[in-house]
Formats: C-alpha cells, structure tokens, sequence
C-alpha cells in the first residue's frame, strides 16, 4: 500500500532542532548540578582528569613550541614570496595546525580519560543512574571485559576523529571558509563523537555497544547534539576539560536514559530533587528505534551501522 510523506515545515523542523538542542545542553548543566552537590563523586571524578589533563598540557604546549617550524614546513612553496605575504600565509597554516591539535585534543582527551578513569566514571554514572531506577534488567559485565571494550571503541573513535578532522584542517587553509564555517563545522563534529563517546558506560551496561550508541542517538540528533556541543565548548575553556569531565560522565548517563526512554525527571530516588527537570512522560524523539537497541543481543550489537 503506498504510503504519503508528509514533509514538516521548515519552520516547524527548525523549532524542533533548536527544542532538542536547548534540551541537550540542559542535560550538561543538570549532570554538573548532580557533581557539584556531591563531594564524593568530586573525588570520585577528578583524579582521572587530572592525570590526562597533565599529559595533554605538555603536548600542547610542545605542538605551540613547534607550530612556526610546521607551519614552515607545509609551505615551501612560500620561500620566495614577499616577507609580509610568506607572513601571513604561514600565521594561517599555524592557527589551522594549532586548530587542529585543539580539537584531536579534545576528542582524544576524552576517550583517554575515560579509558584511564573507566572504575571511577563507571562509578559515576552508576551512581547518577541509581537515583532515577537503576538500569533494567542490568548486564554485570567483568571489569577486564569492559576495559577491553572500552579500549577497542575508544580507539574506533579516535580514528575516526582523525579523518573528520583532516578535512578540516585542510579548510582551514581557505580564506573565510577556514575562519568562521569550518570552527563551526569543527564543533558539531566534535560534539557529535563526543555525546557518542560519554554515553558509553551506560550502554555498556544495558549490553549495547558502539554501534547501537550511533544508532540511538541519530534517532535523537538534536538533542545529542546540544549535549555534546555544550561540553566541547567547556572543554575549550581552561582546565574545564579536567574539572568538567565528571560533570560530562554524568549528564551522558542523563542522556542515555532519556534517549532510551527511562526515566530522568521527578523526584530521585535517593536524594533531593533537582530543579530545571522536564515533565515526566515527555515524548522523547525516536523511542520506537530505540526500543529496538535496547533489546539487542550483546552478541549482535558489534554489527556495523554505516557512517555517523
């Protein structure tokens, strides 16, 4: 029987994006408000960040050493250009590398520490998912089995952090384009690898793995969207990398769960309620998908889904 596509209209798409995405980025701000007001999950979350945060600062600093040297390099073709021209061609190569390095930076940061901090974030979001039900019908997965995992789709990440972010180092060559699309591009990419990377612990627990976070979250693109870029905006601030990372861990349980269609609204179950909640029962933006994920065998879930 064919069936007629209704179209929405372009407004109405609009409004619903820019819904989803404010949304998102509430999730960043309520999973702060939920690490702020416990000592423990502080403890609990900085350690890790600290540890990476140290490791990332010396090889920033090492690439902003060698930046003039690079930037030479890339453009021998300058040599013989004007002193003012070879100048300017060569500040643009220097802001695309140290671009570059800024967003592998915080994309790879990410991965690592929560590959470095893996008990403590675990611990975090377990905590965080604890006070709106649990997690049903939870898979008890062994410590070593769940390192290895997070190890393989950490790196799986990563590479494909690197080939988004090549393009785009190559457009920051382009005049204009290369100054105001491409670290706008830049941040929707990254927010994108970013929600799908910290929403890992909690998949993992419900025998999902990285497949299924794509799948779950194109199904709710907005709102993943809004989540990540608000934490890769974080990120680019000062030492927010380090002292947000908990605060991320726990906003992505947030997002899991409401991208699965659990609850996060209402009063906790152990502890007070937190203020800025949606109504419970919200209709939440491809649930009929994500019921099918969520039933997945773990067995399955490594089967491939195609592109982000």
């Amino acid at each position: 029987m064919h069936t007629t596509t209704v179209n929405a209209p372009a407004g109405g798409r609009a409004g619903t994006f820019l819904s989803g995405f404010g949304t998102g980025v509430g999730l960043l701000f309520r999973g702060l408000g939920i690490y702020a007001r416990n000592p423990r999950l502080v403890l609990l979350g900085i350690i890790p960040g600290l540890l990476s945060g140290a490791l990332y600062l010396a090889a920033f600093g090492t690439l902003i050493y060698f930046v003039s040297d690079l930037a030479e390099l890339v453009t021998p073709f300058a040599d013989d250009w004007a002193a003012s021209t070879r100048d300017g061609v060569r500040l643009v190569a220097g802001l695309a590398f140290l671009g570059l390095g800024g967003l592998l930076g915080v994309l790879t940061f990410t991965a690592i520490t929560l590959f470095i901090g893996d008990p403590f974030y675990e611990k975090i979001s377990e905590r965080v998912e604890a006070r709106y039900g649990g997690v049903p019908d939870e898979i008890e997965v062994p410590w070593w089995r769940s390192l290895r995992r997070s190890l393989v789709d950490s790196a799986r990440l990563i590479v494909r952090s690197v080939l988004f972010g090549i393009p785009l180092f190559v457009a920051g060559f382009i005049p204009i384009v290369g100054q105001f699309v491409v670290p706008v591009v830049a941040a929707l990419v990254a927010g994108w690898f970013l929600a799908v990377e910290l929403v890992g612990v909690p998949f993992y627990r419900r025998g999902l793995r990285l497949p299924d976070r794509r799948r779950v979250l194109r199904a709710n693109r907005p709102l993943a969207l809004g989540f990540g870029v608000a934490v890769f905006l974080c990120f680019l601030i000062p030492l927010g990398a380090v002292l947000l990372m908990p605060a991320a861990v726990a906003g992505g349980a947030l997002l899991a769960r409401r991208t699965l269609g659990q609850p996060i609204a209402g009063q906790p179950i152990a502890g007070q309620p937190i203020a800025g909640q949606p109504i419970a029962g919200q209709p939440i933006a491809g649930q009929a998908g994500v019921a099918a994920a969520s039933t997945a065998r773990p067995g399955t879930a490594a089967e491939s889904t195609g592109g982000e």
